[in-house]
């Protein structure tokens, strides 16, 4: 198959699963023994949720909550200094960094807070920088980038693994493996890579866990909602999910909640995307 089909097949299939889930981050961690996780936690992830409240404040306003957009922005790289205190000061800087969200991001560039850009922050969304996008080095294809310096696989069959202590009770594992299988087939569909589920988790090229908040990776999860799960780039290979969302599978909503309950399986697909190499993509 030549790299032209590829990147075609990879394109249009990068365009229907935007429609899962937006993006997300790689890391490059070790398995850690915590406790597995076994029930959702009780913890609302409501900062990005207020963001609402700040739809159409112009700049130079001073409004409770900025700060906490900045820091938004800031961890996922729009905001390029190392600063950690952030003011509630609508400034220059925030501007500019809203301008180049919505470059990124398909949307009109007015630098303001419209509805369609706080609307598309308060959103859930893995814990991925979007640096990728926005740094030199990164390339771009139809409607999706790769992660800087293409990484990519050596070999066309990659097995995959789910981690034994990083797992959730109330899921049943074979649901679980059933999931993520259609996920992978997906994938397979239209890329020529096979992908081999196996019990050795110490062996297999992508590793599956639940994790919870603080996981020892940098990127910790943050309760319901917010960021849902993030994945590792070529050869790391590692997707984390957050154990306190309630994932459901099948869609089976009932009873889960479904103001709050996240499809497994439409993460999982994204996710996917970047255990291969894919950083961010956009049906815009």
């Amino acid at each position: 198959m030549s790299h032209n089909l590829i990147n075609r097949n990879i394109a249009l299939y990068a365009v229907l699963i935007t429609f899962c889930f937006l993006f997300c981050s790689a890391r490059n961690i070790p398995e850690v023994s915590t406790a597995k996780a076994t029930q959702t936690i009780d913890v609302s992830n409501a900062t990005w949720h207020n963001f609402a409240r700040l739809v159409d404040v112009q700049v130079g306003s001073h409004v409770s909550g900025v700060s906490e957009l900045k820091r938004y922005l800031h961890r996922f790289g729009y905001v390029k200094d190392d600063a950690t205190d952030f003011s509630d000061v609508f400034d220059g800087h925030l501007e500019s960094a809203i301008s180049l969200y919505q470059q990124n991001l398909g949307l009109p560039i007015t630098g303001r807070l419209d509805t369609s850009t706080v609307t598309l922050m308060s959103s859930p969304r893995c814990g991925v920088s979007d640096t990728h996008m926005i740094d030199t080095g990164v390339y771009t294809t139809a409607r999706y980038t790769y992660f800087g310096g293409k990484p990519k696989w050596n070999r066309d069959t990659l097995t995959y693994a789910f981690s034994q202590i990083h797992k959730l009770d109330y899921l049943n594992s074979d649901d679980v493996k059933k999931a993520f299988r259609r996920s992978f087939g997906r994938w397979a569909s239209v890329i020529p890579v096979t992908f081999e589920e196996t019990d050795d988790y110490s062996s297999a090229d992508l590793k599956i866990g639940f994790f919870s908040g603080d996981h020892g990776d940098g990127q910790p999860f943050d309760g319901v909602l917010g960021t849902l799960a993030h994945a590792f780039a070529p050869e790391n290979g590692r997707l984390h999910l957050d154990a306190a969302e309630t994932w459901v599978v099948d869609d089976d909503f009932k009873g889960k909640g479904s103001t709050v309950a996240v499809d497994l399986e439409s993460v999982a697909t994204h996710e996917i995307g970047h255990l291969l190499g894919i950083s961010s993509w956009t049906s815009r």
